[in-house]
């Protein structure tokens, strides 16, 4: 079998194995150039592959090789510019703005230290297709999600990484900062200004090769200035010039800007970043403590409790870090302990990690009480260690907070309305011979109130 039916071969299997979207982006143009001495060169577009497919797929990559050659081979990857010997960078001329305007690209923001959980993945290898290829891949990108969830992260930085890989010229502005300006030419307009504002508004926001607006959500209700932007945004698409946008919503939920406006932004591609899981939050929570070199001081039992109630973005959890530490410190340098942990965040959970409903306030506590994370109770572990506390929330829920057996089992990991009555009746007649028990669900239910 030759190179490009082993190739052919391997790509139709690793299609089957991951997202499309990931095989679109990283393996749809490569190449298999050679097989010598057990070493496989495959030819990849461009430098972001090789440091890619050799961190993430390297060891699938061997796997299904292997299987398709009956061999074991080494892989290396390798630029079309490499294998011609004419790598040759002008690092005076990468990364300089053909304009010299302003960037504003936050250079603390990058892809490398961007984590990546089962919530965003899809998010971050869209964004890195997109800074591969501005204005090729998917024009615009809109990337909406709750604050705090990484949507700026990610614009900052496919900023940074086209800025450090080529000499196209970007531009990041919120909202707000696009309004403004628009505001200011028009007042500039209105005093007789010789200084010629239009000009100067267009050039910055036109001659450019990506313009990133943030939080297109606050545009405002202002006509002219969705005019203006819809002009930009047509002339800047017209030009093949990239150009992404982040809300706190969807195209179709943004009411307040144009029709026309939101059937643009639908262009392209739409991608969604949802809350971080568990294993995200607890990956990122270990990061941040690891960066401040106070991993040795942070207890397992004290990461999960955090992670267990800072459930709604990643400003909080880090919140939360920074606030046990400092308590600690300000305890004259007291040990950090669970009980550390929850009497220095319980201020800090009831004003900003305000739950839903009173159900997820009964699963933190109950989760706190037995050391145990709200993912295991909404599991479905059966070891005595996760159920009996589970039994004892769902207990609580029914008789204190007086919630339906169906909505106790929604937020229990959808369990079936019967396995939530059965939990009850349990619990029920335990504590009528267990005082202890009893003292303990009193001791929760008045930490509820």
């Amino acid at each position: 079998m030759n190179t490009d039916s082993l190739w052919k071969s391997f790509l139709e299997s690793i299609k089957q194995r991951i997202a499309p979207m990931l095989y679109e982006t990283w393996f749809v143009e490569t190449e298999l150039i050679s097989l010598d001495n057990n070493i496989a060169k495959v030819l990849v577009p461009m430098h972001v592959h090789k440091k890619h497919l050799k961190e993430n797929y390297n060891d699938l990559i061997q796997e299904i090789f292997t299987d398709i050659s009956g061999s074991n081979f080494q892989f290396e990857y390798i630029t079309k510019e490499e294998m011609e010997d004419n790598v040759k960078i002008n690092t005076d001329e990468v990364g300089v703005p053909l304009n010299n305007i302003n960037s504003n690209i936050n250079s603390n923001y990058t892809f490398e230290n961007f984590i990546v959980g089962s919530s965003n993945k899809f998010a971050k290898a869209t964004a890195l297709a997109v800074a591969e290829k501005p204005g090729f891949m998917y024009n615009p990108l809109f990337i909406y999600g709750s604050s705090g969830l990484g949507k700026t992260h990610l614009m900052h930085a496919i900023g940074n990484y086209i800025i450090k890989n080529s000499k196209k010229s970007v531009l990041y502005v919120t909202s707000e900062k696009f309004v403004n300006d628009f505001i200011e030419i028009n007042k500039k307009n209105k005093e007789g200004n010789n200084f010629d504002s239009v000009e100067f508004f267009k050039k910055k926001y036109r001659d450019i090769d990506v313009l990133m607006i943030d939080d297109i959500q606050y545009l405002g209700e202002a006509s002219k200035t969705q005019q203006e932007f819809f002009n930009t945004f047509n002339d800047l698409h017209g030009n093949n010039k990239q150009i992404i946008i982040s809300s706190d919503r969807s195209p179709d939920d943004l009411k307040l800007l144009e029709e026309r406006l939101r059937t643009r932004f639908n262009w392209g591609l739409t991608i969604s970043i949802l809350p971080p899981d568990f294993e995200l939050r607890m990956n990122i929570i270990e990061k941040k403590i690891e960066s401040q070199g106070i991993t040795n001081i942070f207890p397992l039992d004290v990461r999960e409790y955090i992670a267990s109630n800072c459930t709604s973005d990643i400003r909080t959890l880090e919140g939360a870090i920074t606030r046990v530490f400092a308590y600690a410190t300000i305890m004259s340098g007291a040990e950090i302990t669970l009980d550390l942990a929850i009497e220095a965040l319980k201020d800090y959970f009831g004003k900003t990690v305000i739950t839903k409903n009173k159900v997820q306030k009964v699963q933190q506590l109950v989760a706190a009480e037995y050391n145990i994370t709200v993912e295991d109770l909404k599991s479905k572990k059966r070891v005595a260690s996760i159920s009996v506390p589970r039994q004892i929330a769902m207990y609580i829920c029914r008789v204190e907070l007086e919630e339906t057996l169906p909505k106790i089992g929604n937020e229990f990991g959808g369990k079936d309305h019967t396995t939530v009555m059965h939990s009850v009746n349990k619990i029920k007649k335990e504590i009528k011979t267990n005082n202890e028990l009893n003292l303990q669900i009193q001791k929760i239910v008045k930490k509820i109130k």
